[in-house]
């Protein structure tokens, strides 16, 4: 089959795949970033247990493969009562993977805020809380950046992972078409270059957003 021919007819079918990665990853990222925001600002204010807890957590999802926590959470769960569907499932997994990783990302951050603007926030009167809310978190937020930019782009190739439970995305939809046309070369480099497209997209959204917040820093 001619190469040209063989994406013309694909296309369509890994386009809507795409549609399914770019979903995946956005979905995961706003949660991943609202729950690693909470889980970063607990182990910044070192609250008793809850510190402890969601340390060993960013510890065991960063310990071990995502692979492994999707099949737990598919395969896993319903052992114990609990069960997801594939999209569910896939979305649950991604979610509190990245979390984990973004966490340590804010609360570095957090940590590279300059002393003084937690006492200039105090002598204000502001609290512990109204000061990070107000003062510290958008500037901390700024520096964070370049890192959830990149945790961004590494979640759009992570998940080629919930292929295996068979949800529909990019890699999924690029196996079923090398199923019925055993044309796997022209069709994996079809999906690298979509998941290249799509990270090179990421990185100048990144680029803009740097030069934006810098920008309205220096003002």
């Amino acid at each position: 089959m001619d190469w040209l021919e063989l994406a013309k007819d694909a296309l369509p079918v890994l386009i809507k795949g795409t549609g399914l990665t770019l979903f995946f990853a956005v979905i995961s990222m706003v949660l991943g970033l609202a729950l690693g925001f909470v889980v970063a600002l607990l182990r910044v204010a070192r609250v008793p247990l809850l510190s402890q807890l969601v340390a060993f957590y960013v510890s065991a999802m960063r310990g071990t493969p995502l692979l492994v926590q999707i099949f737990v959470i598919y395969y896993g769960l319903p052992s114990v009562g609990i069960e997801f569907e594939p999209v569910t499932a896939g979305v649950l997994a991604l979610t509190l993977n990245v979390a984990a990783y973004l966490s340590e990302s804010l609360r570095g951050a957090i940590a590279g805020v300059d002393r003084g603007q937690w006492d200039a926030a105090l002598s204000l009167g502001l609290s512990w809380w109204q000061g990070m809310r107000y003062v510290v978190a958008p500037q901390a937020l700024r520096l964070a950046v370049p890192s959830l930019a990149n945790s961004l782009i590494s979640l759009i190739k992570d998940t080629s992972l919930v292929s295996v439970i068979t949800v529909s995305e990019l890699m999924m939809s690029t196996k079923d078409l090398i199923a019925q046309t055993f044309q796997p070369l022209p069709l994996y480099l079809m999906a690298a270059a979509i998941y290249w497209v799509l990270s090179a997209v990421f990185e100048q959204v990144q680029r803009r957003v740097e030069i934006k917040l810098q920008r309205a820093y220096q003002r």
